[in-house]
């Protein structure tokens, strides 16, 4: 049965559907050279259960605009689209654009760029539910090594702190701001259960 530990668990568990074991999943790959949907379905209690509570997760996340379910998908379903992926980084984007500090048009494409690779940090932060994941890009100069493999985009080491730390901020807190925003619904249902168990 799921368990209703926080709002960014139960958003992952409650859109997950679970499969055979791995290795029969792989096995079935390379036989078939795809996947394939079944439709078996495992009718005892405790899946009834879980099925129960994921279909009330489910309308929490449905109360969202499309625009902070497609950052919350983002965050946390296991299948999250790239059109979501993408919602997400707009959002964070223009988020910290408006908060942040004012920038000229040729700064403009970098900071797109910078802001979706502040999601991808922010993201892999909190994976799993409980925000216990490691910033893959501590500090300043592994951030410009992963911005250069990503996207091609070269950013100068000098005045770092000046030209990107305020802006950076920015998107982190954006990003703060649009999770917990995303997280109420769920959050709210999550509280309402407890109390009526």
């Amino acid at each position: 049965m799921m368990k209703l530990n926080s709002a960014r668990a139960a958003w992952h568990d409650a859109l997950y559907t679970a499969r055979d074991s791995q290795g029969a999943v792989m096995q079935e790959m390379g036989m078939l050279g795809r996947m394939i949907q079944k439709t078996e379905r495992s009718t005892n209690a405790r899946h009834a259960a879980h099925q129960a509570i994921a279909g009330r997760v489910q309308q929490a996340i449905d109360k969202l605009p499309a625009s902070l379910r497609a950052f919350g998908n983002w965050m946390y379903s296991p299948i999250a689209s790239v059109d979501e992926k993408e919602e997400a980084e707009e959002l964070v984007f223009l988020a910290a654009y408006k908060a942040g500090p004012k920038m000229y048009a040729k700064k403009f494409e970098k900071a797109r760029h910078v802001a979706a690779g502040v999601l991808y940090r922010y993201r892999r932060m909190h994976q799993g539910g409980q925000s216990e994941g490691v910033d893959p890009c501590l500090t300043p100069e592994s951030f410009r090594v992963w911005l250069d493999a990503i996207y091609g985009l070269e950013l100068q080491s000098t005045q770092w702190t000046r030209e990107w730390g305020e802006f950076i901020d920015a998107c982190f807190a954006a990003c703060n701001d649009l999770d917990r925003q995303a997280l109420v619904p769920v959050s709210q249902m999550i509280r309402i259960m407890k109390e009526a168990a």
